[in-house]
């Protein structure tokens, strides 16, 4: 633990991260992955909260340019973190790590609604805590839930994890093999470029509140402790130059 440079993260995956090869829905041996990288360093001693997207079930965005109303979209896309949420905190029960699922809608049949001192009491107890239901709020994304809860947390940083991408890019690296890889970027340089790396409200709340990001690749076996060990993994977006 005292090698560790964060001792409290948020941990940013998309619904993208947990469909693993399949075309749509969750994978569990992808998951399952996932779940001992997170335990591996919450034994480590860090502490770890997680918001999850849902784009590999449903995307409101999608949704609503194929005439559904954007609004009722958007929570049937809240409904789809939580079941992503609900799938990994099964994994990460059954790898032995105690995990509580806080919601930023009301389903109490399934999982505690969001408060933030509650949410801080259980990191503080060990407990991996996962967000779903991103902010409760139509038209914001789960980018912007994540960067709200890790503010909200203070988390002394937000891991972005990327499949198949080992940073930030100035373009697309699977189309383009000409991008070039990005090392470090300040917040102000990703809004600037309009990079791809989050939407511009969360990384805007980032900028505001001084709350440096680290994109990386989850897929490679160990990244996401080596990040926490302050390691150079990926890309660093920070305010510093």
């Amino acid at each position: 633990m005292a090698d560790s440079k964060y001792k409290r993260v948020l941990l940013k995956l998309s619904g993208e991260a947990f469909k693993g090869g399949m075309s749509y829905g969750i994978d569990t041996p992808t998951i399952t992955s996932i779940a001992r990288q997170i335990k591996q360093v919450k034994d480590a001693g860090t502490s770890v909260a997680i918001v999850v997207g849902g784009g590999n079930i449903w995307r409101g965005s999608t949704a609503a340019k194929q005439g559904i109303d954007r609004v009722t979209a958007d929570y049937a896309g809240m409904l789809a973190t939580i079941i992503n949420a609900l799938a990994l905190q099964g994994v990460l029960e059954r790898e032995g790590v105690d995990t509580r699922t806080q919601t930023a809608i009301t389903v109490q049949q399934v999982a505690e609604p969001f408060i933030r001192r509650r949410a801080i009491r259980h990191l503080e107890k060990g407990r991996v805590v996962i967000f779903a239901g991103g902010t409760g709020n139509p038209y914001m994304t789960t980018d912007t839930a994540a960067a709200l809860r890790a503010i909200e947390i203070e988390a002394g940083v937000l891991l972005m994890a990327k499949n198949r991408v080992d940073g930030v890019y100035s373009a697309d690296p699977l189309k383009n093999p000409e991008a070039r890889k990005f090392d470090h970027l300040t917040h102000l340089e990703a809004l600037n470029k309009r990079l791809k790396v989050m939407d511009a409200t969360a990384l805007s709340l980032c900028l505001e509140n001084k709350l440096p990001i680290i994109v990386f690749d989850l897929e490679a076996t160990g990244n996401m402790q080596r990040a926490i060990d302050g390691e150079a993994v990926g890309t660093l977006i920070s305010s510093d130059n």
